[in-house]
Parts: structure tokens; C-alpha cells; sequence
């Protein structure tokens, strides 16, 4: 009879020791000299066999039925299978006599009833080896996930520390990391432009190219690198230090997230006011367009930058309007609602008196759910005392235990609620605090127009951060400004009739964020 080798090692068989494929192919030679084989190939694959589709091992199949040869020499059945369809291919060849035997050093086989069902136990048992492992792997991976730490090869600033099985941060790549996210917030960047320059900085594929567009888009919508992490379609709170701040994450997503709605080829134009404004008369979007005017007694060209409705919505009447008077109104508007640099101090103190207030009582708050946390504690071990000394039976101890059990639960989600929002109203002010200042420093006086490349995109963000709703009637901008900034607008007309009105005028109630002038 024709006999051919079979050797296969696979990489998620390290743990198991199995012999290489130059061990095997070594040990199944001198097993064929030893039995009197006659070997016509010797065919190797390096591929797990936990599923069908194996290319080298369906070749032996093809042999087979082709009846090329007669049998098959392997160091242990679960070589040739480790799932059933594969598996059942070899007993069912053996019962229609194409396959005419089979040769293990490690087995016993006999081409018989016999034979054939111990050999099916076989396939059995290393089937079993990998429904096991994998539900072990499962296991293992839902244990990690409870306590926060991601299970797989760590994203793009990250490391896996092999020690401690946890994620720690590559404080190298982080850095690159962190200015790539920094970059594309500013809304400027294309993800070409991100892979680029984390290329200059080490940062590439395996192949040493560029790190492709949706590598970068992937990184830079990830939830991991805010804390949370996401596996399986369910969500878990992560346990690894984070160095992205969840207001630049959200920047980030805004970016993509316009990117998506305004991806079109503009003849290479970057109209940076694009998006922000909508037609007041028929709620369509307002697109711009550029203009080359040639002057022929001067022999000059300039170019003009024109904003209009798409008129996507249907018919409207609304003119266009110029870049440079559409800048302006924009920059007045957020000039009304600046913060005068004479109460910046003002504000930033009373920032400072309520930090120090909020953390005083949340700090109260915590030490007394605490007290509370080591009360129930001991509660539990008199509890389990009494029922180790018989004066509680089994039933009333599980169910006073369960009771205190749950109010320990309780005790500890009101201690992260508390260190969760014990303050969360100081952020939002902090942040229309800095945002306010931001105008002042920001805009141009009320009627200049910017000439600076990117003041259109600064514009932009700021414009967006004090108000929503834009619309453009009869070429005058209209804005519906955010509560806070509202009340700063209000006081536009004032500050404009006296510039040294005094800050002692001012009344804010910074709860809610909603500065109230008077005077």
C-alpha cells in the first residue's frame, strides 16, 4: 500500500507541546522505516484544524478519493482533525474503502468496526480539546472584561505588559498619539495628513507603509482611549490609565463626524464656514463658491469668496452674500458676548471659591457613606458568627445576609454617584468661562475682517460654541446664542454705552450657569 505523511503544527497549540514539524516529520520517518511503510510525499501545513477549509489537507482528500493512495501516516488523529466535518471525511472514506488504513505511532488503528469507533473518540476528544480551550479563552476573557482590562493586542499608545496581563501606556507612543488627536481636532487635518505624520514618527503598519485612512479613522473614534471599552456588542468600564481627555475625544468626533456630512470634491476649495449656517427662508444649508475677476487696465486678478443657499429644499430667494461681510457680522456677534478682560479675574476667583466648596462636600458626603460601608461590614462578620456558633439557621442567615448585601450595593453605587456628579455643574462653567475669554482674545474688533489663513476655522469653533441655530436672511447672520452666552449678550448694549462698567455690578449664579448682569 501507498502511504503519505501528514505533519501539522498549529500556533495556538503551545501550550499543549506538541512536536514541531521537523520533530514530527524526523519521528514519522524512522516509524515508517520501523513498519515497513512505503512513503510517497511528505506534506506539512501550519494551520489550526479547528476548522474546515484546510488546503494541504484536502489535497490528501483529493488523493484519496482519486485513489492515489491507500493510507495515511500522521503522529496523532487529532493532526488530521480537530472539528467534525473534517473528521467524519476520514471515517466515512474508511467506510467506503478509498482510505484503507491509517498509521499513528501514538495510536493503535485496525480497520474494523472496532477501529473505526475508537478512532471516532478520538476525533471526539480533540474536538472536545478545542470546544474546551475556547471556552476557557471565553472565560478568561469575560473575567478581564469585569475588571476592565481589554483582553486582545493593545491599540496605538498602549502596550501589553506580559507580567501583570494588563494594559499599560507606551509613554512614547502616546505622546504621537495625543498630538495626532490634538491635530485632527483642529478640523484642518485630513486622515492622510494624521497617518503621515505618525509615519514621520515610527508609527506604520507591519510592512513599514503608512498606516492606512481606516487605522486612523478607527484610533481616533475608539472609545478605549477615554475608558471605555467596548467588546462583543457590550459595553465595560475600563481600568487602564487613559491619556485622552474626553473633551478632546468629543472635538475629534465632531470633526469626523462633519467630514462625513460634507464629504464632496470641492475642487480642492476648503470653505471653512461651510456647515455652520442655514437658509432662514427655506432651511436649506449654506454652500460657498470662489470667483477669479481679471482686471484688464491693471492686468490684475483677484479672487472673491461668495456664500449662498443651496437651494436644495426648493425655490428661494435669498441673494448671496461676500465672505468678507459675512466674517464680519460673525465676528461681531461673538465680540458682543466676550468677556470683558476686567472681570476675568472676578470670575475666575469665584471658579476657585465653589471648587474648593464642592470638594469640601463631596468629601463629607464619601466619608460618611464610608462609615456607612464599614457598619454593614460588620454587620456581616457578627452575622456569619452567629450562624458558625448554630443561633441563625441557614435559611434566615442567606436571607439577613442577602439584605445586607444589597444595601452594601447600594452604599457603594451612591459613593461613585457622588464622585461622579458631587461637582459635574463646575466643568461647564469652567469650560464657558474659558470659552468666553476665548472670544475676547480671539475675535477681531467689531467691522475688521480676519486675514489670517486659518481665523475662518477658529471662527468657526468659537461660533459654535457660544451659539446654534444659524441662519443667514437678506445677507444679516442670525444667531440663537446658548443660555450662558445669552445673558452675556444682553449686556452687549450696555458695555457698549459705558466700557467701564464696573464688575461689582455683576450678579452670576454659577449653578446655572447663567451669568445675570445688573446695573
Amino acid at each position: 500500500m501507498k502511504y503519505i505523511v501528514y505533519c501539522r503544527k498549529s500556533t495556538d497549540e503551545k501550550t499543549k507541546q506538541v512536536l514541531s514539524i521537523e520533530s514530527q516529520i524526523e519521528e514519522l520517518k524512522q516509524f515508517a522505516r520501523k513498519e515497513d511503510l512505503e512513503v510517497v510525499d511528505y506534506i506539512t501545513e501550519s494551520k489550526t484544524a479547528k476548522t474546515p477549509g484546510r488546503q494541504q489537507f484536502n489535497k490528501i482528500i483529493d488523493l484519496i478519493e482519486n485513489e492515489k493512495i491507500d493510507g495515511i501516516v500522521s503522529w496523532h488523529p487529532d493532526r488530521l482533525a480537530r472539528n467534525s466535518i473534517d473528521g467524519g471525511r476520514i471515517i466515512y472514506l474508511l467506510d467506503t474503502g478509498k482510505l484503507k488504513d491509517l498509521k499513528f505511532p501514538t495510536l493503535q488503528f485496525d480497520n474494523s468496526p472496532q477501529g473505526k469507533f475508537m478512532l471516532s473518540i478520538a476525533f471526539g476528544q480533540s474536538k472536545y480539546y478545542v470546544d474546551n480551550l475556547s471556552e476557557n479563552v471565553k472565560r478568561g476573557n469575560r473575567h478581564k472584561l469585569k475588571l476592565g482590562i481589554w483582553p486582545n493586542k493593545a491599540p496605538l499608545g498602549y502596550r501589553n505588559d506580559r507580567n501583570t496581563k494588563t494594559i499599560k501606556v507606551n509613554k512614547k507612543e502616546s505622546v504621537i498619539v495625543k498630538k495626532a488627536f490634538q491635530l485632527f481636532a483642529k478640523g484642518n487635518q485630513s486622515f492622510t495628513r494624521i497617518a503621515n505624520f505618525m509615519f514621520a514618527y515610527g508609527i506604520t503598519k507591519n510592512d513599514g507603509q503608512p498606516l492606512h485612512i481606516n487605522q486612523i479613522r478607527r484610533m481616533l473614534t475608539r472609545t478605549f482611549y477615554v475608558g471605555i471599552i467596548r467588546y462583543g456588542g457590550e459595553v465595560y468600564q475600563a481600568s487602564h490609565p487613559c491619556f485622552i481627555g474626553k473633551s478632546l475625544f468629543v472635538k475629534v468626533q465632531q470633526q469626523i463626524h462633519y467630514k462625513d456630512r460634507h464629504h464632496c470634491n470641492r475642487a480642492n476649495h476648503d470653505f471653512k464656514l461651510t456647515g455652520l449656517i442655514k437658509c432662514k427662508e427655506c432651511g436649506a444649508g449654506i454652500t460657498a463658491e470662489q470667483h477669479t475677476k481679471h482686471y484688464k487696465r491693471t492686468k490684475r486678478k483677484a479672487t472673491y469668496i461668495y456664500y449662498r443657499c443651496t437651494k436644495k429644499a426648493g425655490p428661494c430667494h435669498q441673494p448671496y452674500i461676500s465672505k468678507n461681510n459675512l466674517v464680519s457680522q460673525l465676528t461681531k456677534s461673538i465680540h458682543d458676548v466676550a468677556l470683558p478682560p476686567s472681570w476675568t479675574i472676578k470670575w475666575r476667583s469665584w471658579l476657585k471659591r465653589d471648587e474648593a466648596k464642592a470638594k469640601k462636600k463631596v468629601c463629607f458626603s464619601i466619608s460618611k457613606q464610608k462609615q456607612e460601608l464599614e457598619t454593614i461590614d460588620q454587620k456581616l462578620d457578627t452575622l456569619l458568627d452567629l450562624h458558625l456558633d448554630q443561633g441563625i439557621d441557614s435559611r434566615g442567615y442567606k436571607k439577613k445576609k442577602n439584605q445586607l448585601f444589597n444595601k452594601k450595593l447600594k452604599t457603594q453605587d451612591k459613593i461613585t454617584k457622588i464622585k461622579t456628579n458631587g461637582s459635574h455643574w463646575l466643568e461647564p462653567f469652567n469650560q464657558f468661562i474659558k470659552d468666553a475669554i476665548i472670544a475676547s482674545k480671539t475675535c477681531l474688533p467689531a467691522g475688521t475682517v480676519a486675514r489670517k489663513e486659518n481665523m475662518d476655522s477658529n471662527l468657526k469653533q468659537i461660533a459654535q460654541s457660544v451659539g446654534s441655530n444659524f441662519f443667514l436672511q437678506d445677507k444679516k447672520l442670525i444667531i440663537n446664542y446658548k443660555k450662558p452666552f445669552a445673558s452675556l449678550r444682553v449686556t452687549a448694549c450696555t458695555r457698549a454705552k459705558n466700557p467701564e462698567i464696573s464688575e461689582s455690578l455683576l450678579c452670576v449664579t454659577p449653578r446655572g450657569i447663567e451669568p445675570r448682569f445688573v446695573g
